[in-house]
């Protein structure tokens, strides 16, 4: 997608409600901001190689198989206590026979004088001190280069005749040259569960549409750490890459019938890749030190995943290091043009005809057991505890099997602080798959069943535990009866109870918004129990531009026959909200109702907001589990309620007035003049602000219509209005969110 940063691409757009709701691609990914797979080194010497490691890989044997169920990148360490460790110190100063000199050896670059000072007549005679020949090496880079340097003392020697034999010695402040050192470690890796190098590829649960198992591969425009490689730009290029470690290929020829196969899928959840975008997949000839190209695809909009075979005949391939790695061609600003790999495999005895593979797995992770939502707060669930558990847990499998396989049963397990729920197992997934009539069926070969169990009866969460809140441990098991890979036969999930109710699964796969000024976003809510609302968390992304100046008021509203009714709650225009961009996986802002208020709610409810500018603000939106039924729109102010016609769930949350209020420390009035205060008011010419100077970090100033005018840094505390149309402004402390109105005279 070459022109994201700047316009809505049709590939988004084709899925809006008559261009009003609309999706855009994530502009980066939070579920990686500050989880560094692999973190850089730290340097003991700035700007030099000094504490840094070189990784001497293992090597990996056939056959090399992973279908990213689980994370098998490498993970680098520095571990210096490591029985393999060597290292290899450099010193930056040496003599010319590369023998190190003194820790507090120290030169000067140009030429020192003997000075000998005659007070009587008033003169200076200059003697040039002794030079010598060093090798002054550059510490920045590794290996070391040495240069030899002509040096002199650092100093100078002051000699006056009137005191004979008493010369005083000035060293120089900052010598040229100081001697230094660095050390380079080195260090090999014997992780054989780790099969890859690199990790700029995202590992991940939640892109790929129909999986053939748990997890896959993704690559798009974002770097490890979930940010564009070139930001804000229509650059195209070579962004993500997926390298192996060597694999011993000498015992081999192409006799062996040795096959390279995987599978892969274009767009996904995520952005659709142009035919100008590409897969790429290179193989490594040790000898020729060379990667030479084996296969591409051009983008294309999403399709299943397709299976693709390549035969290993090339007799350069057949080293003891031999590689390959995957690489996507496509935009670098953000999650654009993405491609999943799945189920890599290289292996002998293989052809055309393989069938790949045989394994029985989960294709999505088990989601939340609870009935509508997957979080609820737990002194709701405790007040109200029955019939809250799910009667359609959503359970898909994928069958790779060159026959038909027998049906079995699986189970789930429900585990709180490590003690197993009673009883043993917690639920049955009674013959997993269960035809029309209910009656069990074998499995046929090749072919994804998706189907829904009911948890109403039997096992439910137990509301005797105590505390404020409460998290319990969910895994999924359904094992084949054949012989296959058992990593994607079980899956993990965490139900969470707090003080919110939660429609979506905390990940956010593109950014959804509405458009058009005044515009409002509603979503429905019906909890467990009458309770007082005190606010709501969003989770906003960046994507095609930056909206986080945009405002937007909050907004509760009550039931009127399915569609938004009166209005409970809304923010004042001097107490307006701001998107936060969130950059962490479940990572949630709290924005509380002004004056701590709490807002009493009876049956089903809508929280949402009301936009004061046509773009659209950008909400985390999870295409993983669809709520769409839930979420309305209006464009007319509020005079008709469209339901959404995009499938997914808004990352939007009411929050309750619960036992957890103290622990949430909610904040004190942001509108205090204490903390945020102005005068004269109204205003002729010079605005004066009165600020703690502690929390103090700037301010803005809006006009009636909601635009920034004018922004003011932490140092500015007056602004000079004389120029400014005489009528309403408003003044915004940009830390504490304190809002004050100007009347502009």
């Amino acid at each position: 997608m070459k022109q994201l940063l700047g316009i809505v691409v049709l590939g988004w757009n084709s899925i809006a409600f008559a261009q009003v709701e609309s999706l855009s691609p994530l502009g980066s990914n939070p579920a990686l901001h500050g989880q560094q797979a692999t973190p850089a080194p730290e340097k003991a010497l700035a700007g030099s190689f000094d504490s840094t490691f070189i990784y001497t890989s293992d090597t990996l044997s056939l056959p090399f198989f992973d279908e990213f169920s689980r994370n098998h990148f490498q993970q680098y360490e520095k571990d210096y206590a490591a029985p393999d460790l060597t290292r290899d110190k450099k010193y930056r100063l040496t003599t010319t026979g590369n023998v190190p000199l003194p820790a507090d050896a120290k030169y000067a670059i140009n030429q020192t004088f003997r000075k000998t000072v005659n007070i009587d007549q008033n003169t200076v005679t200059n003697t040039d001190l002794p030079s010598e020949q060093i090798k002054v090496g550059n510490l920045a880079t590794y290996p070391v280069v040495y240069t030899t340097t002509t040096v002199y003392p650092a100093y100078t020697i002051y000699d006056t005749i009137d005191f004979p034999n008493d010369p005083d010695t000035l060293w120089m402040v900052t010598p040229d040259l100081v001697q230094d050192s660095a050390t380079k470690f080195f260090l090999p890796l014997h992780d054989q569960n780790a099969y890859w190098l690199d990790d700029n590829a995202y590992h991940n649960y939640r892109f790929a549409v129909n999986p053939w198992s748990l997890g896959v591969v993704t690559f798009d425009g974002l770097d490890r750490n979930g940010r564009p490689y070139a930001f804000g730009t229509t650059t195209t290029g070579i962004a993500d890459f997926l390298t192996s470690k060597p694999i011993n290929m000498a015992p081999y020829s192409a006799a062996d019938s040795v096959y390279f196969s995987f599978l892969y899928q274009p767009q996904g959840f995520g952005d659709e890749p142009e035919a100008s975008d590409s897969l790429i997949l290179e193989f490594y000839s040790p000898s020729l030190d060379q990667w030479e190209h084996r296969w591409s695809v051009s983008g294309s909009e999403v399709a299943d995943f397709k299976k693709v075979m390549i035969p290993v005949t090339q007799e350069q391939f057949f080293e003891s290091a031999f590689q390959f790695r995957f690489k996507n061609y496509g935009g670098l600003s953000g999650a654009l043009d993405q491609f999943h790999i799945d189920y890599v495999q290289l292996k002998i005895a293989s052809g055309y005809q393989d069938t790949l593979l045989e394994d029985f797995a989960f294709v999505y992770p088990v989601g939340s057991l609870l009935k509508d939502f997957t979080q609820v707060p737990w002194d709701h669930y405790k007040e109200s505890p029955a019939n809250r558990m799910t009667d359609a847990a959503r359970v898909v499998v994928r069958v790779e099997k060159a026959t038909n396989a027998n049906a079995q049963d699986g189970k789930v397990q429900v585990w709180y602080n490590g003690v197993e729920e009673a009883p043993t197992p917690s639920f049955i997934l009674e013959d997993v798959i269960l035809t029309e009539n209910s009656q069990t069926q074998d499995y046929e070969p090749h072919k994804v069943y998706d189907s829904t169990h009911n948890f109403s009866a039997g096992y439910s969460y137990d509301p005797t535990k105590p505390g404020t809140y409460a998290t319990f441990d969910v895994v999924a098991t359904a094992s084949a009866q054949f012989p296959n890979n058992p990593e994607n036969d079980s899956t993990f999930y965490q139900q969470h109870f707090r003080n919110v109710y939660a429609y979506d699964d905390g990940s956010a796969e593109a950014a959804y918004g509405i458009t058009g000024a005044q515009a409002r976003l509603a979503y429905r809510f019906t909890p467990y129990v009458d309770d007082s609302l005190i606010g709501i968390a969003m989770h906003f992304v960046p994507s095609v531009h930056d909206v986080s100046n945009k405002l937007f008021l909050l907004t509760v509203w009550d039931d009127n026959n399915g569609i938004p009714g009166d209005i409970l709650y809304e923010d004042n225009f001097f107490s307006t909200r701001q998107p936060v961009y969130e950059y962490g996986m479940n990572d949630f802002t709290a924005y509380y109702f002004v004056n701590d208020q709490k807002i009493p709610t009876t049956g089903t409810f809508y929280v949402g907001f009301r936009q004061l500018d046509a773009d659209r603000l950008n909400l985390g939106f999870d295409r993983n589990i669809d709520n769409s039924a839930q979420a309305v729109y209006s464009v007319d102010n509020g005079g008709t309620w469209i339901t959404s016609d995009i499938s997914g769930s808004m990352m939007m949350r009411p929050i309750f007035s619960t036992a957890l209020d103290a622990e949430l420390s909610v904040p004190e009035n942001a509108l205090s003049e204490t903390l945020f205060g102005i005068y004269p008011n109204p205003v002729h010419d010079i605005l004066h602000l009165r600020v703690d100077a502690s929390r103090y970090a700037g301010a803005m100033l809006f006009d009636i219509q909601g635009k920034c005018i004018a922004q003011l840094p932490a140092t500015q505390l007056e602004l000079d209005m004389s120029t400014y149309t005489p009528g309403i402004y408003i003044i915004r402390d940009v830390q504490s969110g304190a809002t004050q109105k100007i009347s502009k005279q």
